[in-house]
């Protein structure tokens, strides 16, 4: 049964890893690229660590898999807005038609 949940998380992980791919190459400007290529590893990779964890269970790949899970949730996000920060104190423009500009707002 485990087997079975584990292939369906793996699945639903290289969906999101598709998407967030195409994500890359369909949005117009860094910032909205960041923001696909952080779902697409933090949802989209650990879904598949998840899956391979629930298809080997509590062996020694199950284990680095839940390490690399934590790790990967801890480091995404947080690397994604470091770039996003330099990126918009270096000078590089917002998509002409964003809404907001938060960054900007609190200078």
């Amino acid at each position: 049964m485990s087997e079975i949940f584990g292939i369906i998380f793996v699945f639903i992980g290289i969906i999101f890893d598709f998407f967030g791919c195409l994500g890359l190459v369909r949005l117009p400007d860094i910032y909205n690229r960041l923001q696909a290529s952080t779902k697409c590893v933090t949802l989209g990779t650990v879904s598949i660590l998840f899956g391979l964890f629930l298809m080997r269970g509590f062996s020694a790949t199950g284990i680095k898999a839940i390490l690399c899970i934590i790790f990967v949730i801890l480091t995404a996000p947080v690397s994604a807005h470091a770039l996003a920060r330099a990126a918009h104190r270096s000078g590089v423009k917002l998509w002409n038609k964003s809404v907001c500009d938060k960054y900007a707002e609190d200078k």
